[in-house]
């Protein structure tokens, strides 16, 4: 390690921000490669680092371990949900519900029910907000979830995925009893299918109740259309924006959504006599017939026949299979890992894979990777925020396990990309300009000195009185001695040449481009 001084107070540091602040310009500016060729094992790190939350000494080991192609193989096809750290499945096991998604409702349904029987304006007043206190614990605990499987599942491209499925699937937790739901949305709706067909992964995001009522879905009836959930599985999740479609085929798959729904819990739903062989019922999840617009459609050029939930089937294939499906999907998953739209031969190469195979996720993935846009995308990309955060702790960090996930949600939330945050739709964007403003990379900075500088709550247990456990970040490891350190330009070396201390040197690095790109 490099020969530091001891630990000097804050002070001191702030006196040596120039270096800071250069950095910080660096970072605005094109990265420039070292002279040199970079040696086989900086290709795997790189390669490592743009599939995963993030190269560690732990995970470059395996990789190097098994070869480029056998790991990617793994993580291509992991099936099950691969094991995690012992640590890990002990926090998830006091965090996930065991009651499962419908008793989970049901309890909430029932406070909500009681509160309101409540005489006492007080007492009613005091009720509801402890319910809504539940239901924030319910997201945050889902939240930290999410951060536990991305710093710590060796399916680790499962988990970018995962991430990138639900932010273009995105639902946001401020509606109904979203809150109490959203953790199973990502663990049965998004994670499960994230390698898998992209028709499945449509349709389990239709038939979770967290997308139903966020896009209002629960209020799209015959006779009293709604078109939100309609218009953003044609304008967001799946063909796009100026594919083709016309204001009449949202309107006609609005008019197929109509009875689709979420059930109340333990409800016995009575509908009409003709429509009994119709009604569809999975968990929370509903087909009610009696609300269900029965008439013909046209919808894409297609004449759907009024059938009940088959129409729901037979427009979801029609909508997945269109071309316009596999050229935007297929161009927003590669402008994900590449940094940019792919060029027009990559574009279309992609669209083919994914119609020859129905969009096979994983078929989609491999091509990618092995297309020479990959490789060459390693110095053009720049993390957003929840690839830097995640990464920083996997190279601080390693395999330790982080015992309190709140400061690492907090960064995420001052950096801009807060964890199931986002309000709209759309999702957060993917592009590079929207993480590069000056404010940003200050930000980004000040979050790199919080990681380097100490474990800063990490290592303390979530809503316990005890310390911080013993901890430092080990980022100038052997991973970035033997196989990284070769590839820093000479502005980044003098720059870290300026550090005054371990702490400074963690928080310089961090906020370098080559760890930030």
């Amino acid at each position: 390690m490099p020969p530091f001084p001891d630990p000097v107070p804050v002070r001191a540091w702030r006196r040596r921000r120039g270096a800071a602040w250069a950095l910080v310009a660096l970072l605005a500016t094109p990265l420039v490669a070292a002279a040199s060729p970079s040696p086989a094992p900086a290709e795997d790190a790189a390669f490592l680092d743009a599939l995963t939350w993030g190269a560690s000494p732990s995970s470059f080991a395996e990789l190097r371990a098994k070869g480029r192609e056998r790991w990617l193989r793994e993580q291509l096809h992991p099936g099950a949900p691969t094991l995690l750290p012992a640590p890990v499945r002990a926090t998830l096991d006091v965090t996930v519900p065991k009651e499962g998604l419908v008793g989970r409702v049901a309890y909430f349904d029932a406070l909500g029910l009681a509160a309101n029987q409540e005489p006492d304006p007080i007492a009613r007043k005091n009720a509801h907000q402890a319910i809504q206190a539940f239901l924030n614990a319910e997201s945050r605990e889902a939240a930290s979830g999410m951060i536990l499987r991305a710093l710590y599942a060796p399916d680790q491209l499962r988990e970018r995925l995962t991430w990138f499925w639900f932010n273009r699937f995105n639902v946001h937790p401020g509606k109904s009893t979203i809150r109490a739901e959203i953790g199973d949305y990502v663990d049965t709706a998004i994670r499960p299918h994230a390698l898998g067909r992209f028709r499945d992964l449509l349709g389990a995001s239709l038939r979770h109740p967290a997308m139903l009522r966020y896009l209002d879905n629960t209020a799209n009836a015959a006779g009293r259309l709604n078109e939100n959930y309609a218009r953003e599985i044609m304008e967001r999740h799946t063909m796009g924006v100026g594919s083709g479609y016309t204001q009449a085929d949202v309107e006609a798959l609005a008019r197929i959504l109509t009875g689709v729904g979420v059930a109340r819990p333990r409800e016995t739903l009575v509908v009409r006599p003709e429509h009994r062989a119709g009604l569809v019922r999975d968990g929370l999840f509903q087909f009610n017939p009696d609300r269900h617009d029965d008439g013909d459609k046209l919808f894409l050029g297609h004449t759907i026949r009024g059938r009940g939930f088959q129409e729901v089937e037979e427009a979801l294939d029609l909508i997945a299979r269109d071309p316009a499906t596999a050229r935007n999907v297929t161009g927003s998953l590669a402008a994900y890992y590449l940094g940019h739209r792919p060029d027009e031969a990559l574009a279309t190469r992609l669209a083919e894979v994914f119609t020859q195979t129905d969009g096979d996720i994983a078929a989609i993935m491999d091509a990618l990777v092995h297309s020479p846009a990959f490789a060459a995308s390693y110095a053009g990309q720049f993390k957003d925020p929840m690839r830097f955060v995640l990464s920083a702790l996997r190279m601080a960090y390693d395999g330790r396990v982080i015992l309190n996930t709140g400061p690492a949600l907090g960064w995420l939330n001052r950096l801009g990309q807060g964890l199931f945050a986002r309000t709209t739709p759309d999702g957060y964007p993917l592009d590079r300009a929207a993480w590069t403003g000056p404010g940003q990379l200050a930000m980004r900075f000040e979050v790199a000195r919080q990681i380097g500088s100490g474990p800063g709550g990490l290592f303390k247990p979530a809503g316990g009185d005890s310390p911080d456990e013993p901890a430092f970040p080990l980022i100038a490891n052997g991973l970035f001695f033997s196989t990284l350190e070769a590839g820093l330009s000479e502005a980044t070396r003098s720059t870290l040449a300026q550090a005054i201390s371990p702490q400074d040197w963690n928080t310089l690095y961090l906020a370098s481009p080559e760890f930030t790109r």
